[in-house]
């Protein structure tokens, strides 16, 4: 078997598991799907970076309080 049967082989093996991608279970999910819009897009934005503050003054406070206070006690 040449490197062109193996790979066209290949080729045609990964094709077919791709070919029933919207069928499947997860089909109605994949159909569901939309790129969302400019506004959504902000507002997902807005959110998260509002989360990953209150996580980064969360850790700076254990930070902190496992720095500092100790050596009060």
């Amino acid at each position: 078997m040449g490197v062109e049967a193996k790979a066209n082989e290949a080729q045609s093996k990964l094709e077919s598991k791709f070919s029933n991608i919207g069928k499947g279970k997860y089909g109605r999910i994949i159909r569901l799907c939309h790129t969302p819009s400019a506004d959504e897009y902000k507002k997902t934005l807005v959110i998260v970076s509002i989360g990953l503050a209150i996580l980064g003054v969360v850790g700076f406070g254990i930070y902190w309080i496992m720095t500092y206070l100790p050596g009060y006690f």
